[in-house]
């Protein structure tokens, strides 16, 4: 509900003197002033916001260092597969029968084209 001050309560209003009249209570808002005292007292916290901050830039370096030696390490990774698989391929090349035999040529060695004899022991097993 609404209030609606009455001709009444304006009379009453206007007849009180100034003594009498209520002040409006004209709290200002609390001023944030920085002296001395407040200084020396939030020194420990400043402090502690100074560690915080190089430990956050501290922490953001090594995770640069670490993300670069990760990328280096993996680079390197594959270069050792790829270099694998280079030498797996050319052995497999040179271990195939027409190529051993060109291998071998140079040093009078040939090919049998008769089957192996297979020599057994005349000697019975005990």
């Amino acid at each position: 509900m609404n209030y609606q001050p009455t001709r009444i309560d304006m009379e009453e209003k206007d007849i009180m003197t100034e003594s009498e009249q209520p002040v409006a209570s004209v709290k200002s808002k609390p001023r944030f002033r920085i002296n001395y005292q407040w200084v020396v007292r939030n020194v420990p916290y400043f402090l502690f916001l100074s560690v915080l901050t190089v430990m956050y830039i501290y922490n953001g370096h090594q995770y640069d260092k670490t993300i670069k030696e990760v990328s280096r390490t993996n680079r390197q990774l594959k270069e050792l597969q790829y270099e694998y698989k280079t030498l797996k391929s050319e052995v497999m090349f040179r271990s195939k029968q027409s190529e051993l035999v060109k291998a071998v040529m140079p040093l009078g060695l040939e090919e049998m084209l008769e089957a192996p004899v297979v020599l057994m022991d005349s000697t019975p097993v005990k």
